[in-house]
């Protein structure tokens, strides 16, 4: 029932969009800024109603659709998707709040088609079929493409739409005709019913591989990342918080739910490569990081870098290594959100994006600056954020697994140091080279929720790692004993 509220929720905030009429930006602005804010605080219903002692699914909503070929529309939250739906909903009435003064094209178009993110993320993490997985997974592509297309920040903007678009529809292809096969196969689509499937390792292998070309698209992982920094630089602010916080943790998520649910042995099979892509994507995207000049393409490769790490743990195959792995996917969400929104707020200002012209921050936006620090730490793993939990247990699963996969997983945390602090020291010290005000009071709110996020998930991780340990341990358990 709570489940249908909020999908209810979202449905009407388009709705009421579509009818306010155009000229009413203000009204509009409020209207979507109020409904995303009902649906967060609704999500955390979810949490609080959440049982942590069982790893099936909960708050389940089952829709007949096509009964007679036994494919039905079917809803659930479980351990490993309940925080990905509570970082979904935090951030989008962020992300509204920072485009309050976006006025750059239709300003209707720009918040139903966030709207309609919101709406079929959350349709793409609850999801317990897998062709309704795929048709959700998919349609994300449609209202990223334009909010990037039409509403990017430079002239190569209906490039990127077209790059991000084109790589991450063309790997889901091979997806759909694993689809198609296991439907052939198993007479049905149904999440909870293909679970206690056994494939043949022949069929495990071929259909893993098919599932890949569609995460790694997502996550992205080498050599399938181009798409990544390019979309990032031509989106407008929000819509970069969204594919660091939220699109990039579709690859993520579907590696968990799928690959390592229901194709074990080929997941064990594959780990080598895994670990070999992972750790290659590591280094080479925090090498090429620190030799970048615009501060948006800087912190995508990190991105890449971080979402590479987050594979090794998933593929480790111990229940320490995949919880690492949520948290710290989880934390990515909160800390490239909040870099993509600092880069938001020296945009606005003067309009540039080039590390260069930058310089002296301290004296002029000393809040500003204190939060950028904040966040810059947070990046590299220190003590105390999210990020030194995640990275940590990381790489301690990782020495379990493989000792030399750890010892070239570790760079990170070194390379991670050099391209974070040398950012934070050009801006923030040296010669003043802009001066404008600091941090607004809409600004400051936007970063507090991140702020605290990221300190409360660093000091108290368990509240998180007790809501999916039952998840993840009947998960990496179960694909043990098969």
């Amino acid at each position: 029932m709570l489940l249908t509220f909020l999908f209810l929720l979202l449905f009407l905030g388009i709705v009421g969009l579509i009818f306010i009429p155009s000229s009413q930006k203000l009204i509009m602005r409020q209207f979507a800024l109020g409904i995303t804010s009902a649906v967060f605080v609704s999500s955390l219903f979810l949490w609080l109603g959440f049982d942590q002692s069982t790893p099936k699914f909960q708050f389940v909503v089952d829709s007949l659709w096509l009964p007679i070929a036994n494919i039905n529309l079917i809803l659930g939250v479980d351990g490993i998707s309940l925080f990905f739906i509570i970082l979904t909903t935090l951030i989008f009435p962020l992300c509204l709040l920072a485009s309050w003064s976006f006025d750059k094209g239709e300003v209707k178009t720009y918040l139903i088609s966030f709207l309609c993110m919101e709406l079929v993320l959350l349709l793409v993490f609850t999801n317990l079929d897998l062709l309704f997985f795929y048709i959700f997974f998919e349609a994300v592509l449609i209202p990223m493409f334009l909010v990037i297309g039409i509403y990017g920040s430079r002239e190569r903007k209906i490039r990127a739409a077209y790059m991000f678009f084109l790589y991450t529809l063309l790997g889901s292809l091979f997806m759909l005709i694993g689809i198609i096969y296991i439907y052939l196969f198993a007479g049905s689509t149904n999440y909870e019913a293909l679970s206690v499937i056994n494939f043949s390792a022949y069929d495990q292998k071929w259909l893993w591989f098919a599932f890949f070309a569609s995460f790694a698209a997502k996550v992205p992982m080498l050599p399938v990342h181009i798409w990544l920094p390019e979309a990032h630089v031509e989106a407008p602010t929000a819509g970069s918080v969204i594919l660091a916080g939220i699109l990039l943790k579709l690859g993520s998520y579907g590696f968990l739910r799928f690959s390592l649910g229901l194709f074990p042995l080929a997941s064990v099979y594959f780990t080598p490569f895994i670990f070999s892509l992972s750790l290659l994507g590591v280094v080479y995207t925090s090498l090429t990081a620190i030799r970048q000049t615009d501060l948006k393409r800087l912190i995508a490769y990190t991105s890449v870098a971080h979402m590479n790490l987050v594979m090794i743990g998933l593929f480790t195959g111990t229940v320490i290594g995949v919880e690492a792995a949520i948290l710290q996917s989880l934390s990515h969400g909160f800390v490239s959100s909040a870099l993509f929104l600092i880069i938001g707020v020296l945009y606005d200002r003067w309009h540039s994006r080039v590390v260069k012209y930058y310089g002296g921050l301290t004296h002029t936006m000393p809040i500003f600056i204190i939060i950028f620090l904040f966040f810059t730490m947070a990046n590299l793993g220190l003590p105390g954020t999210s990020s030194f939990i995640g990275e940590f247990l990381l790489l301690v699963s990782a020495f379990e697994a493989n000792s030399t996969a750890c010892f070239f997983a570790a760079t990170s945390m070194i390379l991670g140091g050099g391209y974070s602090l040398w950012l934070f020291n050009r801006i923030a010290y040296g010669n003043i080279k802009m001066v404008g005000l600091d941090l607004s009071f809409r600004e400051f709110m936007i970063f507090l929720p991140l702020v605290l996020g990221t300190l409360f998930m660093g000091i108290y991780p368990n509240l998180f790692f007790s809501a999916m340990h039952a998840t993840v341990s009947n998960l990496v358990w179960v694909d043990l004993w098969l």
